[in-house]
């Protein structure tokens, strides 16, 4: 009976296998059966983070403000691209990119000096930045500007936007240096974040004191909120583990937590001293020539999608590099997996493509739409009256931004990931729904605060003192553990779809209220955050006392 149970076993394993060594084809309903619920999964995570945002914007257009959306059906398609593209970068960043920075994390701190690791940090942090998808916005956001009325910000954004990535760039990587230094020698999150942000502060001061800078401070700050999305915050990670693990702080459970918040602030100080060195060389930028070629016909390289896929060559090739030279010839491995990790290059360069060329169609015009028309509530477009009378309308306008504030970060992926990981470590002290909450609180709560510093043309600078007088002494009567998780909530709020939808929702509304500039948001949608997630945090240790 055995020996036929074997033979019946071998025959039905062998029977499956075609003759002459040739491999199965694979049917279309085969394809679809492999395919489907991998693709839906991912496509519908962007989908709930896009759609029900871009519904609310034109259902706000059309049932409030009674008026259509234009280019529907473009900007439809562009917000499929945004859809698919993310889902594809997100897929490649996963297979192409986070294999190379975990061995790297974990392998280089035990065989390189220390040196050699902060080199690498600075490298991986300034050269990640430029593959951020939402770091393309700020080579727009130049273009509606009045170059009478900010012209040193006009100049930075139209002249030298090189400038100002590689100042974002350059703010990242010695943020992550920092970050690195925390690790080795277990510096507390709270000292490092008031250390960080006092300079930060006092640079912000001289900047809004002085009328050639002040413009550009909302930019400066924004800049912070561009940083920490999908390529910086999880290569960054990894490697702060790495080196948290091999400098024996891996039983901290939250020793993750503090490198975004580093990320965010870096970048405004690097932005406002790159901004200072452009007023000093620059004393008239009405003196400067022309640009060359300056509203000219654009070279066949410069037009959709030729130009978004250059840009997404550009930006995701030194990354690539940096990370093989350091498996190459500083760990010293061979590339293992080679046919994934070369198809998760292709699928996030084509990712990027994609979501930049819906950017172009669809994020940025959707967004430019709301900002011109949203105004119209309360403020007289294009010679006409105003829909409602003024309180009501300017009232309306700040609960559609609160809307858009709340909505947005309810849907963002990495605040729910966040979410479940606080939940573990707290041992649910600190709910998953609580902390989405209170984050999405204070980003409501921030954006309205943006839009209204628009709407009223306040300056930006007794804003940001405010904002962060209050988080910082909600930082001092903080525990280490919710410092770090409170700042950290600020960067994983913006992703790629809520940066340049701000972005252009702000410059739109500028525009059509007269003011000089419209940036901002984003700085104040990320300090929302910290103050509501430090209160709230502030309120469970009360209530825990009380238990007790």
């Amino acid at each position: 009976m055995r020996v036929k149970q074997r033979l019946v076993s071998y025959n039905d394993v062998h029977a499956e296998v075609p003759r002459h060594g040739r491999a199965p084809r694979l049917r279309l309903l085969d394809v679809h059966r492999l395919l489907t619920p991998y693709v839906s999964v991912r496509f519908l995570e962007q989908a709930r983070a896009v759609v029900p945002l871009a519904l609310f914007l034109a259902l706000f257009q059309i049932a409030a403000l009674r008026t259509s959306v234009i280019q529907g059906e473009e900007i439809a398609f562009g917000m499929l691209a945004v859809m698919l593209g993310l889902m594809m970068f997100m897929d490649g960043v996963k297979y192409g990119l986070m294999p190379f920075s975990e061995n790297i994390g974990f392998k280089l701190p035990d065989r390189s000096p220390t040196i050699v690791v902060l080199a690498f940090a600075f490298l991986l942090g300034g050269i990640a930045t430029f593959a951020e998808p939402a770091i393309g916005v700020l080579r727009a956001a130049g273009a509606g500007l009045d170059p009478a009325r900010t012209p040193w910000l006009h100049l930075l954004l139209t002249r030298y936007p090189d400038r100002l990535v590689l100042a974002v760039g350059a703010g990242v990587g010695a943020a992550v240096v920092l970050g690195m230094l925390r690790f080795i020698f277990a510096w507390r999150m709270k000292t490092l974040v008031i250390a960080v942000l006092l300079p930060c502060l006092a640079a912000s001061v001289y900047a809004g004191l002085d009328p050639r800078l002040a413009p550009i401070l909302g930019l400066a700050w924004d800049c912070g909120a561009i940083t920490t999305g999908p390529v910086t915050v999880p290569l960054v990670l990894a490697l702060g583990i790495g080196v948290s693990a091999a400098a024996g702080r891996q039983d901290n459970p939250l020793s993750g937590f503090g490198i975004v918040t580093l990320a965010s602030l870096f970048p405004a100080m690097a932005v406002i001293l790159v901004a200072a060195g452009l007023v000093a060389e620059v004393p008239d930028p009405a003196a400067l020539p022309a640009l060359v070629g300056a509203g000219g016909t654009r070279a066949w390289w410069d037009e959709t999608p030729v130009a978004e896929l250059l840009a997404s060559v550009r930006a995701i090739a030194p990354l690539i590099l940096l990370l093989w030279l350091a498996q190459r010839f500083v760990l010293g491995e061979k590339l293992a997996h080679r046919q994934l990790i070369v198809y998760g290059v292709v699928v996030a360069v084509l990712g990027m493509t994609l979501f930049n060329v819906g950017l172009t169609i669809g994020l940025i015009p959707l967004g430019d739409q709301a900002g011109n028309v949203v105004p119209s509530a309360f403020h007289a477009v294009s010679g006409g009256e105003p829909l409602y009378p003024y309180p009501f309308g300017v009232a309306l306008t700040l609960l559609f931004a609160a809307t858009i504030g709340y909505g947005a970060t309810v849907a963002e992926p990495a605040l729910n990931a966040m979410g479940v990981t606080v939940e573990n470590l707290t041992d649910g002290a600190f709910p998953r729904r609580l902390l989405i909450r209170s984050v999405a609180v204070g980003v409501a709560l921030g954006t309205a605060l943006g839009v209204a510093k628009i709407i009223f043309q306040w300056p930006m600078l007794p804003l940001l003192l405010g904002a962060y007088a209050v988080a910082l002494v909600c930082t001092v009567l903080s525990v280490e553990e919710y410092v770090s998780l409170a700042w950290d909530s600020a960067g994983v709020t913006t992703g790629p779809v809520t940066v340049p939808l701000v972005f252009a929702l702000g410059l739109g509304l500028s525009k059509a209220v007269g003011a000089a500039e419209g940036f901002g948001i984003l700085a104040m949608a990320s300090a929302g955050p910290i103050i509501s997630v430090l209160a709230v945090g502030l309120w469970i240790r009360r209530r825990s006392a009380g238990e007790s």
